[in-house]
């Protein structure tokens, strides 16, 4: 049985653990970071787990504008209640627990959080091979994203409130 919950202090070792497995030591948050966004943004930082152990999780701040910038990686502020763009600066699940649907979980609810929460929409920048994924889950590709986080070519991919069922 798989659940859902917001992330906790404790489980920042975990977290550490698939955030390396997922991403490049250019793209991936630093372990301060990651403390951070674990004080300042628990209500938009989910993990999923199976039996205590975590299989993935989303994160990122509300910000006030469509797309990702890069100073957003750098400082975390509280999320505002209402209104603004959810980001996804993390997303990322666990290698054990791959091509099981746990991506298009966390998504899912996060889409619900944005609905409860009068969002505008959810915003992220992938790597181009991670496109036509999100384009799957019914986000549109806006092109080629200002972002050179760990010197990549990033895309914004947007989904707004409305296109959510």
């Amino acid at each position: 049985m798989i659940s859902l919950r917001n992330v906790q202090p404790t489980d920042l070792e975990q977290l550490l653990v698939i955030e390396n497995e997922g991403f490049s030591i250019e793209e991936a948050a630093t372990k301060e970071a990651m403390v951070e966004r674990i004080q300042l943004i628990s209500d938009t930082f989910i993990v999923t787990e199976r039996e205590g152990k975590i299989l993935g999780y989303i994160n990122g701040p509300i910000i006030n504008q469509p797309y990702i910038t890069d100073d957003l990686f750098e400082e975390t502020k509280e999320n505002p209640k209402r209104g603004g763009y959810q980001s996804i600066l993390g997303l990322a699940v666990s290698k054990q627990a791959r091509n099981q649907g746990i991506a298009r979980i966390l998504i899912k609810k996060m889409e619900d959080i944005i609905k409860e929460n009068k969002r505008e929409g959810i915003t992220l920048t992938c790597k181009q091979e991670l496109v036509p994924f999100y384009e799957k889950c019914g986000f549109v590709n806006h092109g080629v994203s200002e972002s050179n986080h760990g010197g990549l070519t990033w895309y914004n991919l947007i989904k707004l409130r409305e296109s959510i069922s």
